[in-house]
């Protein structure tokens, strides 16, 4: 074989070679940037899901020691915030979520508490309907964090 031809052939295959070495690491990275992103950006939306449920979840539990008529619209949207939940998070996650809404429902169907005895459920620390809700989201960001 003529080593002009040798030559020119190793020239082409480091050519190529490293053509596709660059087209290879480029769409590595590109690849690690959308998933790093889309990981950012569902970790924002969660943390939005869960801020408006534990706000309104608040809300509607209180007016749920106050009357004993439900406020239908209020207990729709929480249960409307229940659903989104399903779609994007763990099932730890949901079925507390669930469990706050049916402990809200069920508050509506007990008597009516005064302000006193509002007090002595708040400093009793029992009032807290939504702490084990925040600490399996708590959890749940946690396991996201070790696993990206």
């Amino acid at each position: 074989m003529n080593s002009s031809i040798a030559s020119a052939l190793a020239a082409l295959a480091g050519t190529i070679t490293g053509g596709l070495t660059s087209v290879l690491t480029s769409w590595l990275t590109q690849h690690a940037q959308a998933t790093a992103q889309w990981h950012a950006q569902d970790k924002l939306q969660r943390q939005e899901l869960y801020r408006e449920f534990i706000e309104r979840a608040s809300i509607s539990y209180i007016d749920a020691l106050q009357h004993d008529k439900a406020d239908i619209p209020a207990l729709v949207e929480q249960y409307v915030r229940v659903g989104r939940i399903r779609i994007h998070s763990s099932p730890k996650t949901i079925e507390s979520a669930e469990l706050v809404a049916r402990r809200i429902v069920d508050t509506y169907l007990k008597p009516n508490k005064s302000f006193l005895e509002l007090r002595e459920i708040a400093n009793s620390g029992s009032i807290d309907l939504l702490r084990d809700f925040s600490e399996t989201c708590r959890a749940e960001f946690e396991s996201l964090r070790t696993q990206f």
